[in-house]
């Protein structure tokens, strides 16, 4: 790794930290990063999926090591989002460079809102039966796999709100869900990418390096998170959001040539 790797280094290291902290697969802070570098959003993206994998990979082992984990509600959240990630790479190749940045900028907004009200209900959880439950768990998995792949965000944060909202979720039961789910979405959307000829050997590289980062800062997430309380957990997350499109903003304004 030369000089020139060192940004990526870097940015694998906190995003890895958000993976641990927040259950996502470090896209929202990926993605912004390598479009304020000048890497087009299709490139941002691909780099942001095979880094996925490695975070996701090596936080789900340690949230199961924790007892962290519920696999059974995970097995279901990620085999939606396997399914629905499968279908990421045609979304992506039909979309523009201004478009795709666009769309991610609407979507972050719209979660953070979401979030940001506070939306939930926990007696939603204990009247559903498992049955719904379930349903509710693979739906959510399929529709965040289908857009947060193609957008190169892991879809930690847009599980969120959802699982909040029906399932009456606190922010941080959530995150070992979310962290699982990202698994399967981003190997999915990792073969789609590759099946339309988005990922490359340099990207590929380039990935890896940002995923070896990433694990380093998924194992100092962790630790943080056992400390955290719940309430600076969900105002540390909204932060997260926040930056996130303000960077995506100022991105987007430049390739449209406001500035």
């Amino acid at each position: 790794m030369d000089l020139t790797d060192l940004p990526y280094f870097l940015v694998g290291i906190i995003s890895g930290i958000a993976s641990g902290l927040f259950g996502i697969g470090g896209g929202m802070i990926i993605v912004p990063t390598m479009l304020s570098l000048g890497v087009s959003s299709h490139h941002a993206v691909a780099i942001s999926v095979v880094q996925m994998i490695f975070a996701a990979l090596f936080g789900s082992y340690l949230n199961h090591k924790k007892k962290n984990l519920d696999f059974k509600d995970g097995i279901y959240i990620g085999l939606g989002g396997l399914f629905g990630a499968s279908f990421s790479g045609i979304l992506v190749s039909h979309l523009s460079d201004i478009a795709l940045t666009a769309i991610f900028l609407c979507v972050s907004f719209a979660f953070f809102l979401k979030y940001a009200l506070g939306v939930k209900n926990t007696t939603h959880h204990a009247k559903r039966s498992q049955f719904s439950k379930n349903f509710i768990l693979f739906a959510a998995g399929a529709f965040t796999g289908i857009f947060a792949i193609s957008l190169g965000i892991g879809g930690g944060l847009l599980i969120a709100p959802i699982l909040a909202y029906f399932l009456g979720y606190d922010s941080k039961k959530v995150v070992p869900i979310s962290l699982f789910f990202v698994v399967f979405a981003s190997f999915a959307g990792l073969l789609s990418f590759i099946n339309a000829n988005i990922i490359n050997f340099e990207l590929a590289q380039k990935g890896f390096i940002v995923g070896i980062a990433s694990m380093i800062g998924v194992f100092m997430g962790i630790k943080i998170i056992e400390k955290m309380q719940i309430s600076s957990h969900f105002k540390i997350l909204l932060l997260v959001y926040a930056t996130s499109i303000a960077m995506t903003a100022y991105s987007l304004m430049k390739k449209l040539g406001w500035f």
